[in-house]
């Protein structure tokens, strides 16, 4: 009887972080959709990107210092508080009734959101023994893929047929519903028997950091680049002197020497960078080229998606069996090989051809961000995990954004030289296709570490211990 009720509330938990998920993923995709009728009724045109890049900032900056905070006062506290303030400024959002109202609220919602995802995969390595975290890293990746594919279409639906407020709205029922799940069902094990200490200095460098190094690619001007660059790159260099002086440092430099984290840190970014920046214009062509309205161009992403749903399932299975490695170097592959033919799009190019590359590289993709993440977390003793998983998804956050805005310099630098738009993308699937090289390369330096090396077959994750590298 005992064992059954373990097993529903493991069940309940699962479903709680599933749920919190589903809000993560989808509102990174349902807000573009209604963003031009927003803009409508509520002005400010000017700061239409603010409206993404606040909640981009505000994401990213936060999972770090989420990361830690799990690791020192445990995952349910820091996943419970981030998922309040997602939904406050979910709230907030629907009532907001200017565009200032809106970005401010926006930033609250990301203030939230960046311990959605991070903190998810540290209460899965708490639920579940090693065998099985693979399988649901997977699931979580096919998850996310779905949600990218509903996200456009119902935020459509939703501000054609009901006020555009409803597409905040709608995370409240679901984000109460896996708060309460989480906050009766779910208890973490903490593995700190001291008093905390946290890192203020280093919270705070970090963030600056974080913040002029993403200012600098989303800021109009030159000069504000540079100049902002500049400063979050003097910052770092601030953080990284903190990190070597404090006593319970916010990011531990000595996690980047593990191959599984430094190299695979490497692997999340380039991988990003790539497919972020480069996927990113599929539509742009569909609808430029090809004459296709923005409903049609969205439904071209679908296949990617879908395959890279199923990849990621697939994926998440093998890692009991096979080394991170051995799933990473032929997903890259694949991955590869899709780029090499998105890069030989044109006007000549038919749906179907599109749709038959698309699948190609999803196939590729799916597998490679659950294998990280499973990699990031079993690489580090349990105080630890916290950490690296935030680092593992900031690592690929801020690779997405830096993807996205070199390949806008480059089709913007192609096409004042003459080219037309599907000659510059070449361009940008040609570059795709070195950062794919680049992280094949980092991949290889992961070793043999794999899941289960130094874990028990049946052993609780709390009372695992690094794995060989």
């Amino acid at each position: 009887m005992d064992m059954e009720k373990e097993k529903r509330r493991v069940g309940f938990v699962t479903g709680g972080v599933l749920m919190g998920l589903v809000l993560s993923s989808l509102d990174q995709t349902i807000v573009s959709t209604a963003m031009p009728t927003i803009t409508k009724e509520l002005g400010g045109l000017s700061l239409y990107s603010w409206v993404f890049a606040i909640y981009m900032l505000t994401s990213t900056t936060s999972m770090p210092i989420y990361g830690k905070m799990a690791d020192l006062f445990g995952p349910r506290k820091m996943y419970l508080i981030g998922l309040f303030l997602f939904l406050l400024g979910s709230l907030l959002c629907g009532m907001a009734n200017s565009m200032t109202g809106l970005i401010a609220a926006r930033g609250i919602q990301g203030l939230g959101a960046g311990a959605l995802m991070p903190v998810a995969f540290i209460i899965v390595g708490e639920l579940y023994p090693p065998e099985k975290r693979g399988k649901f890293q997977g699931l979580f990746g096919a998850v996310f893929a779905m949600t990218s594919i509903l996200g456009p279409s119902l935020g459509g639906i939703l501000v054609e047929h009901l006020p555009w407020g409803w597409i905040f709205f709608i995370n409240l029922p679901i984000g109460i519903a896996a708060f309460l799940i989480i906050a009766l069902a779910f208890r973490d094990q903490p593995h700190y028997d001291k008093k905390p200490v946290i890192d203020w200095y280093g919270a705070t460098s970090l963030s600056a950091t974080i913040i002029l190094i993403l200012l600098s690619l989303v800021m109009e001007g030159r000069e504000y680049r540079i100049g902002l660059g500049g400063a979050g790159i003097l910052l770092l260099g601030l953080f990284i002197w903190i990190e070597t002086k404090a006593k319970e440092p916010l990011l531990p430099l000595s996690l980047f020497r593990i191959p599984a984290i430094g190299y695979g840190n490497l692997v999340g970014f380039f991988v990003s960078a790539a497919l972020f920046g480069a996927i990113a214009y599929i539509p742009l062509f569909v609808q430029e080229v090809r004459g296709a309205s923005p409903s049609e161009a969205g439904f071209l992403l679908v296949p990617l998606m879908l395959s890279a749903a199923i990849s990621s399932t697939v994926g998440g299975r093998w890692m009991a069996k096979a080394s991170f490695r051995a799933i990473l170097i032929p997903s890259l592959l694949i991955m590869a090989t899709g780029f090499y033919f998105l890069s030989t799009i044109g006007v000549g190019t038919t749906n179907a051809q599109l749709v038959s590359y698309m699948i190609v590289t999803g196939l590729g993709m799916g597998a490679i961000y659950p294998a990280l993440g499973t990699a990031a977390h079993s690489a580090v003793k349990p105080q630890d995990r916290g950490v690296a998983m935030s680092t593992s998804q900031l690592f690929r956050s801020i690779g997405g954004t830096i993807g996205i805005s070199v390949f806008g310099t480059i089709v913007e630098w192609r096409m004042r030289a003459g080219l037309i738009f599907s000659e510059a993308l070449h361009d940008v699937f040609i570059t795709g296709l070195i950062l794919i090289g680049i992280s094949l390369v980092a991949s290889v330096r992961l070793g043999n570490s794999r899941l289960l090396d130094k874990e028990p077959r049946h052993s609780h994750p709390s009372n695992s211990g690094v794995p060989k590298q």
